[in-house]
């Protein structure tokens, strides 16, 4: 089982039904995914950088990620629909919980004057989106064989109801928040 999970399962969750004054154990917000997305608007004009980026997800995820394609042709961008544009992965469970505590403990802390993550990120229903400009922050990724840096973005959803609740997981699961 992952450490993560082991914390949450013992500490958290039973911290969080007491402070909310749940009626059912299920209703404790958890995490139940992360997906981790790297958008390529260079991949027009350089195919490879699909693959580069597939490599580089691969890494950081530890699970081969999908290829996205466009939906809509749009002609200002040169884009025609079915064209690789970028490339995604979901994480669920023991996966999920080992890069969420890689991420806390592991690359955040690597982030250029990193001053914590704003708490503002939440979108309402309790999921949090962080946007990453340098993939090299993950150890897994070694810098002298990036290509290029690029940015990804990383979402995780939860079953919080609200943001509160959703802060309040995210928090006591160690995410670096600003105060």
């Amino acid at each position: 089982m992952a450490r993560l999970k082991d914390v949450y399962l013992k500490t958290v969750a039973p911290a969080l039904f007491k402070d909310f004054g749940f009626k059912s154990p299920m209703q404790v917000p958890r995490i139940t995914k992360i997906v981790i997305n790297i958008g390529l608007g260079e991949a027009l004009q350089n195919p490879k950088a699909v693959e580069a980026a597939i490599g580089d997800l691969t890494m950081i995820a530890g699970q081969k990620p999908v290829v996205t394609r466009a939906k809509k042709s749009l002609a200002a961008f040169k884009l025609r629909q079915g064209m690789p544009i970028g490339a995604m992965v979901t994480l669920r469970n023991d996966r999920m919980y080992d890069f969420y505590d890689r991420l806390v403990n592991l690359a955040l802390p690597r982030i250029r004057d990193f001053q914590g993550l704003s708490r503002k990120s939440f979108d309402g229903r309790g999921n949090y989106s962080i946007g990453i400009r340098e993939q090299i922050i993950f150890p897994e990724i070694e810098y002298d064989k990036v290509d290029k840096i690029r940015g990804l973005e990383v979402a995780i959803v939860t079953t919080a109801p609200n943001d509160e609740q959703g802060f309040a997981l995210l928090k006591a699961l160690g995410m670096p928040f600003r105060d």
